[in-house]
């Protein structure tokens, strides 16, 4: 599903930059709103998941459509994503020395496997796919480049908040910037206890409790200082993996994370939520 948020109509007095960040804060507002689920969205939805007027959300469209960063599909003329997005983005992700590294490990992995292989970066409140080889099974998941998580139980996530700091992790889980439905102090102790067991595995495991079809695992990449740069995560239907598989695939995910890790030139850093960060 597209994300929903909450958009400010550009102000008509005032101060002029302030008038301009609005404007600049709704476009980026329409654009979050395509997903990977919803690829084809009309002016009418969008308005509506933004909080913008229509003839507001209209005229940034007819901008980005001018620029290519969105375009008009032929039959239902709605809206997609456009290609001139590949050029905004082309430069970040050509410099992304993680993504460039982990590729033929993510081919290996993913042939070892069966299974989709994926490369996944924090973005201090959400996961985001950059890389990804795709299953050669009929029956698959996969992680889309640009998709985002933000749900405190998916396997990506679990990794980047292993890493932070306790008071970090509380503070991400109690505002809602990380999603746990039902969250409580005592469900938030526990977390911050499976944040540990995760370290101590190697990997971090979903399954099926953000998709009751789906299991995912992911460990972490670390760079040269011992910092997590990236996760490496393995997406799969919930049918083919028994609790042994399971096991198996943690492991070859870990051993993946290690190969990318040491492909950057990275050490582990055994950290965990609360754990004081080398200085050294």
């Amino acid at each position: 599903m597209g994300n929903t948020m909450s958009a400010t109509e550009p102000e008509t007095t005032g101060n002029g930059d302030s008038k301009g960040a609005s404007v600049i804060v709704n476009a980026i507002a329409v654009l979050r709103t395509f997903s990977a689920d919803e690829p084809l969205l009309g002016v009418t939805e969008i308005a509506n998941r933004v909080g913008l007027h229509k003839s507001t959300v209209s005229r940034i469209l007819a901008t980005f459509e001018q620029e290519h960063l969105v375009e008009r599909d032929a039959e239902t003329r709605r809206f997609r994503l456009g290609l001139g997005l590949i050029a905004v983005a082309g430069p970040l992700l050509a410099e992304l020395e993680e993504r460039r590294v982990a590729y033929p490990v993510l081919r290996e992995l993913s042939e070892q496997t069966g299974e989709t292989s994926a490369l996944m970066v924090w973005s201090g409140d959400e996961s985001i796919c950059v890389e990804q080889i795709a299953s050669h099974h009929q029956i698959k998941h996969t992680t889309p480049l640009g998709a985002r998580y933000n749900d405190a139980l998916s396997a990506s996530v679990q990794v980047f908040l292993a890493q932070e700091p306790e008071p970090r992790v509380r503070s991400l889980l109690s505002s809602g910037a990380i999603s746990y439905p039902g969250l409580d102090d005592s469900s938030l102790d526990a977390y911050l206890v499976r944040l540990k067991d995760d370290i101590r595995r190697g990997w971090a495991v979903n399954y099926g409790e953000t998709s009751i079809d789906e299991v995912g695992l992911a460990a972490p990449v670390f760079d040269h200082r011992g910092e997590v740069v990236a996760a490496v995560l393995i997406p799969a239907p919930r049918f083919r993996v028994s609790q042994d598989r399971l096991q198996a695939l943690g492991e070859a995910c870990a051993a993946a994370a290690a190969k990318v890790t040491a492909r950057l030139g990275g050490r582990s850093r055994r950290a965990g939520p609360g754990a004081a960060k080398d200085t050294k």
